[in-house]
């Protein structure tokens, strides 16, 4: 199941992005006293009690800016709202209200999405209370009173954000076919790889970027066997307009990427793998998804007999923190290996599903032990106890030990490649949880 989708959005220089800071646990979005500061949107998976979400920080809104920088934002801002299940439309009770305030909450009336109405900078409840009711005359409901910087009155807010989330919808639940989401930059062949798959110009392709709107759910049937493909509309590449802090469009790969079970990140053959593709990459690893890189437009790069060794190692350096990614050089224009990606994708999604018997793995931990000697600190080394596997869709380990503090991240990637090496697991991220146990245990 997909988190839901809450957007923080407003007025530049509202405090958006210090309260998305503060809900997200870290300093992500950057904070400064310039309206605008904030580019593009970014996200952050947050929990609320029981209930998590996907946070998207977006860039101010300014209604009817003619300035380009102000306009591309006021488009990063609707795409956030299209995609919301939540809307945070926060105000300044310091600046009070004003005329723009009214423009955005008419274009957030206009989504019919729930909206939840945050006043911030509310640092004294007695003393603003009276400023923070004159925001009923926006029309969307009650005020809530917060004050991001001193952290005050969140909880409450929170409380109110989750009441919109729907309840589980379980005819998504009950869609066993597999869900395999086309992410990559604008321009690099995405929807001609679908209308290749399904025989139809289903999907608008075009030699411009960012042709695909939104993320569009396509059956496709191979070999009796249906699939949905999950388009997204490509991440932008850094704009050239002013200082070059800008932000990536993440928030429609990142609920693809959600909804998925693989994630097929497309390269352009001819531009190479480049910082982009790993900030996609890194969303579907983060998320434990299967992953596959296809190599696009295969057919028009000049080759030899080392091109593809060479292209691979290069794909490999640049994002080394997901060895088992499984790669692919295809053509969307000449349909070269399109079959192919079918069957890799069928194998990510059986290696995504497989269990491993306890006995089996507890007997490779074994025999990893004894070839090499678990870290030792002080004198106290590392006992490792048992291992078991507790869930598939990544498949999740949890290891047994004496201490936890001496189980080196190392170590556990050396039990893992130990468990790669038997199972393959190709295609799929391992998660590995560790568990302290007493020996009396």
């Amino acid at each position: 199941m997909s988190k839901p989708i809450v957007a923080i959005v407003g007025r530049p220089n509202v405090g958006k992005s210090t309260l998305f800071n503060v809900l997200a646990g870290e300093r992500i979005a950057i904070v400064q006293d310039v309206p605008g500061v904030t580019r593009d949107r970014i996200y952050a998976d947050v929990t609320w009690l029981d209930k998590q979400f996907t946070m998207i920080d977006t860039g101010g809104i300014e209604p009817e800016s003619s300035d380009v920088l102000l306009t591309y934002m006021r488009q990063q801002a609707e795409i956030a709202i299209d995609t919301a299940d939540v809307i945070m439309f926060i105000v300044d009770v310091r600046q009070g209200l004003v005329d723009d305030d009214f423009k955005v909450a008419d274009m957030l009336r206009r989504s019919t999405k729930p909206i939840v109405l945050v006043v911030n900078k509310v640092d004294s409840f007695e003393k603003l209370m009276p400023d923070v009711y004159e925001f009923y005359n926006l029309g969307i409901g009650d005020p809530m009173p917060i004050s991001a910087a001193s952290r005050l009155g969140l909880g409450d807010m929170l409380d109110e954000v989750v009441k919109h989330f729907r309840p589980e919808d379980t005819v998504e639940e009950e869609d066993e076919r597999p869900r395999i989401a086309i992410v990559g930059k604008p321009n690099v062949g995405k929807s001609s790889i679908i209308n290749k798959l399904i025989g139809e110009q289903r999907v608008i392709v075009s030699d411009i970027a960012g042709t695909t709107r939104d993320a569009i759910d396509t059956t496709v049937k191979f070999h009796g066997k249906e699939y949905i493909f999950i388009d997204t509309a490509g991440l932008r590449r850094k704009s050239k307009i002013k200082e070059d802090i800008e932000r990536f469009s993440i928030v429609r790969t990142v609920s693809a990427v959600e909804r998925a079970d693989v994630v097929v990140l497309v390269i352009d053959a001819e531009e190479g793998v480049t910082e982009q593709d790993a900030k996609i990459a890194g969303i579907a690893h983060e998320r434990g998804k299967g992953v596959i890189i296809a190599v696009n437009k295969w057919d028009a790069v000049e080759k030899n007999d080392k091109t593809i060794y060479q292209y691979s190692a290069k794909i490999k350096e640049t994002l080394s923190y997901m060895p088992y990614a499984e790669i692919i050089f295809i053509s969307a224009l000449t349909g070269q290996r399109m079959p192919k990606l079918f069957e890799l994708i069928e194998q990510v999604i059986q290696n995504q599903n497989l269990r491993v018997a306890t006995g089996v793995l507890n007997e490779i931990m074994m025999e990893a032990v004894a070839m090499q000697q678990p870290p030792s600190d002080k004198g106290k080394r590392l006992k490792l106890y048992y291992i078991t596997q507790v869930s598939v869709k990544p498949p999740t380990f949890v290891i047994f030990v004496n201490d936890k503090q001496l189980m080196h991240f190392s170590y556990t990637r050396y039990i893992e490649n130990k468990i790669r090496e038997a199972f393959g697991f190709k295609g799929t991220s391992l998660k590995f949880f560790i568990r302290e146990r007493k020996e009396k245990e």
